[in-house]
């Protein structure tokens, strides 16, 4: 092995640990309103919409800081997507979380200095961070301020399709946190990627690669 590689800098981690713990207030107070009734046992109604309102606003000024640490640091690189020879590491990449891991092989893609993510978490990391992340916070903000949604478009009821797709983008957003954190633990040790995402270094797995990845750009 050759040693511990800065995969991490503060920013990312502040910015990762503080995006978590607003998502699952998100996630928890939206739940509560969703359900909200005269006898439920959630959180208070009113208090469940200021939670996710001053959340929502947070994850927006978060989510405004990750989007410059990428334009202006290395970081940007890693999501960047090679699509030459793309299927076929995705497809190695799958075989190896459902088949490969549990047979104790190597992982076709191990985290190095020039590589933070594999395919699959490419392609997932990018669609969740440029895709369903603006799409709640767009939506999040129109259902804010209501008075900025055209009533009806094409006969369509403008606000009741923007509630939905802010619901849509956050069962994704939930859906890719529970994912996320199971798949946090298929390091050497369960504890692994959590270690590294609170000190920024990472064990270098560079030299366990099982073949040269040509078309990986060093980021």
């Amino acid at each position: 092995m050759s040693g511990k590689v800065y995969l991490y800098p503060i920013w990312i981690r502040l910015w990762h640990v503080t995006n978590a713990l607003l998502c699952l207030i998100l996630i928890l107070s939206g739940i509560s309103m969703h359900f909200a009734s005269p006898d439920a046992t959630r959180i208070r109604f009113d208090v469940a919409v200021n939670m996710h309102n001053i959340s929502g606003v947070l994850l927006s000024l978060i989510y405004v800081i990750f989007i410059l640490g990428n334009l202006f640091t290395r970081n940007g690189f890693h999501y960047v997507l090679v699509i030459k020879g793309f299927r076929l590491r995705l497809w190695k990449q799958l075989y190896y979380y459902t088949i490969g891991v549990f047979k104790k092989e190597p992982a076709p893609f191990p985290i190095g200095s020039s590589r933070k993510f594999n395919p699959l978490q490419q392609v997932s990391y990018a669609s969740i961070m440029y895709i369903f992340v603006p799409l709640v916070t767009i939506t999040g903000w129109a259902l804010l301020f209501p008075e900025i949604i055209v009533e009806k478009w094409l006969g369509i009821d403008t606000f009741a399709f923007t509630d939905f797709l802010h619901i849509l983008g956050g069962f994704v957003v939930s859906i890719f946190l529970l994912i996320h954190l199971y798949f946090a633990t298929m390091g050497k040790k369960p504890t692994d990627h959590y270690k590294a995402i609170l000190t920024g270094y990472h064990e270098d797995e560079s030299e366990l690669e099982i073949e040269p990845d040509h078309d990986r750009r060093d980021a």
